[in-house]
């Protein structure tokens, strides 16, 4: 239990620092948004979508980057309820025999 409940502190900690990375990527460029648990889409250009940095280098590079962070931030967190789970089970079945 007791590792179990480390693990999750310096997940937590990774997690913190990844979330301020999302922010510093909010701040860098107005066109990102705010948002902290959504992946950033294309802007509006006419036409199709813009999937290639042929447009807009500097941006969809920074987009890119923010995205790729914001997936890391899901895996985090995916692995923290996994962990916290098995550290509930461990806790339960301690108390409970």
């Amino acid at each position: 239990m007791i590792l179990g409940t480390i693990f999750l502190i310096i997940l937590y900690l990774i997690l913190k620092y990844v979330l301020a990375w999302i922010t510093y990527f909010n701040n860098l460029d107005s066109r990102l948004g705010n948002s902290t648990w959504r992946w950033s889409y294309d802007y509006p250009v006419i036409g199709e979508r813009d999937i290639s940095d042929l447009d807009d280098k500097v941006f969809v590079r920074l987009r890119r980057k923010k995205n790729k962070v914001i997936t890391l931030m899901y895996s985090i967190v995916f692995i923290m309820f996994v962990a916290s789970m098995a550290l509930l089970s461990k806790f339960l079945l301690f108390f409970l025999n």
